[in-house]
């Protein structure tokens, strides 16, 4: 099998500036990009496959951290949150992480506007405050370092792919 691994360049975390906010963006934007690269490309159907018996697949995680970014960012209600760790029979691996790399744009032009990390994410969410940019930039990063850490799990199990 060693002849067969592909191994991806182990990029180290990122060198951010010295402020809050650029370290906590720098740092969700490396996760973000990490997790999307474990995801982009990999093989049908074994992104959709469950490769551990609770059922968590590839895809399935990616489509996952696009609704937990709509929902932090964007104010979009998400009304089951288990349902959003299966991709559409229709979506192709290639949908999943061009979705997710349109919503991780939309988000950051709503980060673009948080001058004070103390103040809630600008969006609109009728009758539900919205968290503080800190916060939501504390758990966008556990949630996708999580969740990348999973996809690396997987995308070695498909593949043999390795690396950040």
């Amino acid at each position: 099998m060693a002849d067969t691994v592909r191994r991806r360049r182990d990029t180290p975390p990122p060198r951010t500036g010295s402020g809050e906010a650029e370290v906590l963006r720098g740092f969700l934007d490396y996760l973000r990009t990490s997790v999307a690269a474990k995801v982009d490309g990999a093989p049908e159907p074994q992104a959709r496959t469950a490769a551990v018996p609770s059922g968590t697949n590839l895809l399935g995680l990616l489509n996952h951290l696009t609704f937990v970014e709509r929902s932090i960012f964007l104010g979009e209600d998400v009304t089951d949150w288990q349902a959003t760790f299966q991709a559409a029979p229709a979506d192709s691996v290639a949908g999943v992480v061009a979705r997710y790399r349109e919503t991780v744009e939309r988000a950051n032009d709503v980060l673009d506007r948080c001058t004070d990390l103390a103040a809630p994410i600008p969006r609109p969410r009728p009758g539900r405050p919205a968290p503080s940019a800190r916060w939501a930039l504390t758990h966008m990063i556990e949630e996708t370092g999580r969740h990348a850490g999973h996809a690396d799990i997987l995308r070695e199990l498909i593949d043999g792919s390795t690396g950040r």
